[in-house]
């Protein structure tokens, strides 16, 4: 068997991180055996070199090794790409198609970001990886095949059975061994090493001199959080051997090629927090839903008693826990009125406020309940009357008049405004 750094500078891995080298060795142990393996870690980190180190070393070697990216074929077609169709399956299938599986027997089918497939296309693969058989689309023949299977995912597999987005027999099935490849900032001592030979790499395709980090430049590169890690590293490499005319690279020059490094500092973000957090919103919403609605029923009481009751006094003691709870907010509302009109907030002091108005309509149909219809005034009339006499007994103080009227002071305001007094 080789070694680890043997095996590494045969596919070149650069590092000699422990987790690195970690995730090489277990690559090595399980390529004799046919043994599913699901290779995890974050988009850029390498995920596609522990396939080759598998199929290389492993009894299948001869045999094909076929790459497909899942999450780069479109739902439709997903199938027939694995399975292969028959002539006339589908609009377009003019003529029979072997899929991956079918081409790939004896071999390595590698399936790169298979948390994307799509359900339908999980249930055709879970066949294969339980008794190697598959039916082509379009087809009702069953076909057996021996193959290999390494998938690779960049998505917590976790989160998406639990959201129902990936089977979870199907997860148990793919990750008999599961191998993670560390992400770039975990690997701080490798980050300078891979720096140089990709610098190295570009100087030789670019036919010009390599670049040089200053010791600064250097501490910089390695502090920064690399989100597109090894990918990101090597485009960045790429830019400033092409643009750079100065050879020697400092911080400053470093720092423009290396995109908002002010937030890429290392931070723990909970994703489950932040949907938690939208759950808690929804469940905030719910509940003013349902105490506005029951504010609601609340003020069809109070107006069916005082539809049904004249004296709007005795309903209002009768009913001042009920108006409490209606109108607890009511005092800040009359006093932000008060101070925009630039009047003393204590005049317009509340007092167990009476059922406010809906419309003015309802306003007129309370004062009609209240007063005793003596005269044939028009109610409009009779209402301006009645305020302008309380306000004048009272000099002009708003709780004393809305208390005599039999409303609360908020209608009085409005009415207040409403008649220009």
């Amino acid at each position: 068997m080789e070694s680890i750094q043997a095996i590494k500078q045969r596919f070149g891995i650069i590092g000699n991180n422990p987790k690195l080298n970690r995730a090489v060795e277990k690559a090595i142990q399980v390529a004799p055996t046919d043994i599913s393996v699901l290779v995890t870690g974050e988009s850029g980190v390498g995920k596609e070199s522990i396939p080759k180190i598998i199929h290389s070393l492993s009894h299948r070697k001869h045999g094909k090794s076929i790459a497909v990216n899942c999450g780069a074929i479109p739902e439709g077609t997903i199938d027939s790409e694995l399975f292969g169709h028959e002539k006339g399956a589908f609009t377009g299938a003019t003529q029979t198609r072997s899929g991956y599986f079918e081409v790939a027997d004896g071999g390595t089918i590698f399936l790169d970001e298979v948390g994307e497939l799509p359900l339908t296309t999980q249930v055709r693969l879970l066949r294969v990886l339980e008794n190697g058989e598959f039916i082509k689309v379009g087809s009702s023949k069953m076909q057996k095949t021996d193959v290999r299977i390494v998938a690779a995912t960049n998505v917590n597999m976790f989160e998406a059975i639990k959201k129902g987005r990936f089977r979870e027999d199907l997860y148990y099935r793919l990750s008999t061994v599961e191998i993670l490849l560390p992400p770039l900032r975990e690997r701080k001592e490798d980050i300078h090493l891979l720096f140089r030979k990709f610098s190295s790499d570009f100087a030789t395709k670019y036919k010009m001199p390599t670049i040089r980090l200053e010791d600064t430049a250097i501490a910089l590169l390695e502090k920064y959080r690399w989100n597109g890690n090894i990918r990101q590293l090597r485009n960045v490499a790429e830019q400033i051997s092409v643009l750079e005319q100065n050879r020697g690279i400092d911080v400053p020059t470093l720092h423009g090629y290396l995109p908002n490094i002010g937030t890429n500092l290392p931070a723990i973000i909970s994703k489950e927090k932040k949907e938690s957090d939208f759950s808690n919103e929804r469940e905030i919403l719910y509940k003013v839903l349902f105490d506005m609605k029951g504010d609601l029923n609340d003020l069809k009481k109070l107006t069916m008693e005082l539809m049904q009751h004249g004296d709007s006094k005795q309903v209002q003691k009768d009913n001042e826990g009920l108006i409490q709870k209606i109108y607890k907010e009511e005092e800040e509302d009359l006093r932000f009125e008060s101070t925009a009109a630039n009047e003393p907030a204590e005049v317009l002091q509340i007092n167990a406020p009476q059922l406010p108005p809906k419309e003015k309509e309802d306003d007129k149909y309370h004062f009609a309940e209240e007063i005793e219809e003596e005269e044939t005034l028009s109610l409009h009339d009779k209402e301006l009357e009645l305020i302008k006499k309380s306000l004048e007994r009272h000099r002009g103080k708003r709780k004393a008049a809305a208390e005599e009227l039999g409303i609360s002071e908020r209608t009085l305001y409005r009415k207040i405004k409403q008649y220009d007094l």
